[in-house]
Parts: C-alpha cells; structure tokens; sequence
C-alpha cells in the first residue's frame, strides 16, 4: 500500500531526536501487526460499532456547534493552542473548539455543549475531540500525524457545496464529507485539506485509540500515556488555559 510518502524527510537531527524517529518506526510497525483493523488510508465506518450512535446524535451536536459559532471571532487558531501546528497552518483560517485534547477535558467548553460532550465520552478510547472550523478558501498542506496508534474521526456538521470543491485526500484516495457522516482514517499516510468553496466547513475532530489485539492495546496505551504527558501536550494544555482566561470578564 502506498502510504503517500508518509515518512518524514531526512535531514540532519540531533542524536536524541534520531532515536525518537527510530523508536516510533519501530513503535508503528508493531502497532500494524497488532492491528485489528488491517492498514488502510480510509476506514469503513461500520467497522466501528459506536458510529452509528455519534451519527444518529449529530442534530444535536450542530444545534450545539451553532451556539458555539456565534462567538467564532473570539475562538482560536489551531496554532495558538497547539504550536507545532504552525508547520501548517499561519493564519486565522482554520478555528477550533476544544472538549478533549489528548484525555485531558476542557470543563468550561464541555459545560456548553453537554449532548456532544455525552457522546463522545461514551465512544472507547476517544483521546481528543473538537470542533475544526475552516473558513473558506483554506488549505492545509501535505503532512502526517506522529503516531498511529490512534485514528481520526471526521463527523460532517457544515459542509459547502460545491463538494468536489471541499475535500480531503489520503495517501492517494480523495473523499467529501458529507452532513450527519463520519469519514475515519489513518492520519499516519500524508494528507491535505481544501476548502475551495465561499462556504465555511465544519467537522467534528475526534481521535480514537485504534483497535488492536491485547498485546496491541497494552503497548498503545503505555506510549498514549506518555505522549499525554510529554511537554508538546502539556503546553498546548497551557495555551489553552491562557485562551480560556483571555474571555474571563
């Protein structure tokens, strides 16, 4: 399977970074043999049982974005929470909406909007969980998650005509999200994003544990764990804070 060029260029590193792309290569291919669910750049949504519950609530998951929108100047780039996001993405373009960010909950933004929260915390091994909101004419550019122990999960909320115009591609299959629907995939092979329309699109963004056999799911825990813990998440935790109290009265 073509994984789009999904590793990382070579370039000159420093020792210790060296052996952390080492230790993660040698971390995902362990993770592939454990998989339950093969390696594929999309992913069959009925292959989920919790699917069809987090679609059957999306009604209720706009009604909540809706409000959500009515303060959507005020709410932050995703590279003002989370900085090594500025690989991709400079401008004021692509807006999230946190509930869950790699396990840790953010209360006061759960608090607003009570059905989604309700539901994804139902769904297993759901890590992290937003609201991602690109303005028109947005593209994010070819790039890969860190690690594939987990998928992601894209729930199709508002989404501009026309749809060829606003899409993703995966390895080197291209998909449109569609209102009420999930697409699931590996973010491991190179992806992108358009929004070629003069609509804004929005999704829900979760990440979800893979399922894996027992031996998988130890391991995968055992480094989601540390992941959580490593100085990337904590200060992305930090500049959400600081965002939260930036609206304080």
């Amino acid at each position: 399977m073509n994984r789009g060029k999904d590793r990382p260029a070579k370039r000159k590193h420093r020792p210790s970074v060296a052996l952390g792309l080492w230790i993660i290569k040698c971390l995902e291919k362990a993770i592939l043999r454990y998989s339950t669910v093969g390696d594929s750049p999309f992913f069959e949504p009925r292959q989920f049982a919790w699917v069809a519950e987090l679609e059957a609530n999306w009604p209720s998951i706009l009604k909540e974005l809706e409000a959500v929108l009515h303060d959507r100047d005020r709410l932050p780039n995703f590279q003002d929470i989370s900085k090594d996001q500025r690989n991709i993405t400079q401008d004021d373009k692509w807006k999230t909406f946190f509930l869950f960010g790699y396990g840790y909950k953010m209360d006061k933004n759960c608090a607003g909007c009570p059905d989604t929260t309700r539901v994804v915390e139902a769904i297993p091994g759901m890590f992290t969980a937003f609201f991602s909101i690109l303005a028109p004419g947005k593209h994010i550019p070819l790039h890969r998650g860190p690690y594939n122990g987990l998928l992601r999960v894209h729930l199709g909320l508002v989404v501009p005509e026309p749809e060829e115009r606003c899409r993703i591609q995966v390895g080197d299959q291209i998909r449109h999200w569609e209102s009420g629907k999930c697409l699931i995939f590996d973010d491991t092979y190179r992806h992108q994003v358009w929004n070629d329309t003069t609509g804004t699109r929005v999704i829900l963004f979760l990440d979800v544990e893979r399922p894996l056999n027992r031996r998988g799911r130890l391991l995968n825990r055992f480094v989601l764990r540390l992941i959580r813990w490593s100085p990337f998440i904590q200060d992305a935790r930090r500049n959400h804070r600081a965002w939260e109290r930036g609206l304080e009265p």
